[in-house]
């Protein structure tokens, strides 16, 4: 009888070791095409310099499969209609789209934010037109609230969907 191999994913704290490599990796034109396209070396140095610098106010990982690096996936604070909220995004290497790695990595950090126990919420806002990361919302348990307009980078403003997950049992 042959057995089924369960991958065995982790999420490893973001390194000053590793951590701009893997920036590096995921700033490609196909990776950034929803979030406004590759960032320059310097933006990338000083996004890892945040990364890790969070300090209680979030956290950034690796996101490891079988021990080979397959992404990120992170929360951090923001301020959305008015109320403290924890935001979360990811990105998944190209050779490990596909697999379930980011909807897994979604409810991992979902456990992370949750135990953190700063915020009731955690946001995802992901491109409306961009079917994967809204699939991920939806298979790590998040609640479509509707569309909304987001500025990111700095001056592109482009229309998401708002993704929330109750992390609070109130």
């Amino acid at each position: 009888m042959e057995r089924s191999h369960r991958p065995d994913m982790r999420l490893e704290p973001w390194s000053d070791d590793d951590g701009l490599a893997l920036l590096r990796q995921l700033n490609t034109p196909e990776m950034t095409e929803h979030l406004g396209g590759p960032e320059t070396e310097e933006k990338l140095a000083d996004r890892h310099r945040r990364y890790l610098g969070l300090d209680g106010r979030g956290a950034m990982f690796r996101i490891t499969l079988d021990g080979e690096v397959a992404g990120s996936i992170g929360f951090w604070e923001t301020t959305w209609q008015g109320e403290q909220v924890w935001e979360t995004g990811w990105g998944v290497l190209p050779a490990f789209q596909g697999r379930g790695v980011a909807a897994e990595a979604a409810r991992l950090v979902t456990g992370r934010a949750r135990a953190a126990g700063v915020h009731a919420h955690l946001h995802a806002f992901p491109a409306t037109d961009h079917g994967a990361s809204n699939a991920v919302c939806r298979k790590a348990g998040f609640t479509l609230r509707g569309e909304a307009m987001i500025e990111y980078p700095k001056g592109n403003w482009h229309a998401c969907n708002d993704w929330r997950i109750t992390l609070t049992t109130d």
